[in-house]
């Protein structure tokens, strides 16, 4: 029999002192070298970045050190720094990507507007349309 409590099991002692990209529940990416965890899957990441994606564009936004509660991560997974190299996506510059994050929110807005007021118009309305609009606009 195998002493080893974790054994079998998927943790993340294995990924100390990775690159890890972290996808959060409130649709933030994060990346950044995995530096210490805890049992309820807490994570200290250093060298930290946001990365923000539209379209083929990406920005990156440096965070340093931050502490995630594991509760928060969605997706979690090694980064191969070979075959980030060539991906194709074009980096931009942090204030550009912000302003194409904000004109892709306001569009994504404006078209739930829009089927909000056309379900409306059909008899559909209902509040569960009003926070839809409004969820969408402040992801």
């Amino acid at each position: 029999m195998d002493d080893n409590p974790l054994a079998g099991t998927a943790h993340l002692l294995d990924e100390i002192d990775k690159k890890l990209m972290i996808l959060l529940r409130d649709g933030r990416t994060l990346i950044g070298y995995l530096r210490s965890c805890d049992q309820f899957a807490n994570l200290v990441l250093h060298n930290t970045i946001e990365r923000i994606h539209v379209d083929q564009e990406y920005g990156d936004i440096p965070r340093g050190t931050m502490i995630i509660r594991g509760e928060n991560v969605v997706l979690l997974g090694e980064i191969d720094n070979e075959k980030e190299s060539k991906l194709p996506l074009k980096e931009i510059s942090v204030e550009e990507i912000l302003d194409a994050q904000r004109r892709e929110q306001e569009t994504r807005y404006e078209k739930n507007k829009l089927m909000s007021k056309a379900l409306k118009e059909r008899g559909l309305t209902s509040s569960s349309t009003n926070e839809l609009v409004q969820e969408n606009f402040n992801m």
